[in-house]
């Protein structure tokens, strides 16, 4: 096992995605919101960067509303056909607007137009209030050199301080590593099934 655990995610994600898994960095992210309630939803892992995995969404969504309030969050992988699970714990924290803007302006047109169109976790009267929205900001854009990246839109970086990695094995004799950032280092340690 490796001393960084980014490693071995790093790893284990390049395998998945070898392994023909659909979205190999789909994660289910949970935040928990003013009242204390957890509230989990998929998101996709677009890069690990300086030991932190970085996604990207409507900062006025429910996640960004919640992380607003409390910024720990746990982030979970599961590739059932590798039998392999990465359970993450830590914070987050907004990257820079450089950075988002980076990003939004490598997604196609049509992303970067639903990103204005949506009002995402809001409640809406009907479908067609999205497409409405979506043709308006589509006929703004059509023509414009580059889709301005919306000021509500951008990316988190998370930042882990416990890693724990899950091996399915017969008998239901599973392997369970687990790191903890212990003082800016990690400390790995088995965890029995």
């Amino acid at each position: 096992m490796p001393g960084d655990p980014m490693e071995l995610l790093s790893r284990w994600l390049e395998e998945a995605g070898a392994s023909g898994n659909p979205e190999p960095t789909a994660m289910t992210l949970s935040t928990v919101g003013p009242d204390g309630q957890p509230s989990s939803r998929i998101v996709l892992l677009k890069q690990i960067s300086q030991g932190t995995l970085v996604f990207f969404t409507n900062y006025n969504s429910r996640k960004g509303r919640e992380i607003a309030v409390n910024i720990r969050v746990a982030a979970n992988f599961f590739w059932p056909e590798l039998e392999r699970q990465v359970r993450i714990e830590g914070t987050v924290k907004r990257i820079g607007d450089d950075e988002s803007g980076r990003y939004f302006r490598s997604r196609p047109f049509e992303s970067q137009i639903s990103a204005w169109a949506s009002p995402q976790s809001e409640r809406i009267p009907d479908r067609g209030f999205l497409e409405r929205a979506y043709e308006r900001f589509r006929k703004k854009f059509e023509r414009a050199e580059e889709v301005p990246r919306p000021a509500h839109w951008g990316g988190y970086a998370m930042i882990p301080s416990r890693i724990e990695f899950w091996r399915g094995r017969s008998a239901r004799l599973h392997d369970r590593i687990e790191y903890l950032r212990v003082n800016d280092r990690w400390v790995m340690a088995r965890l029995a099934p």
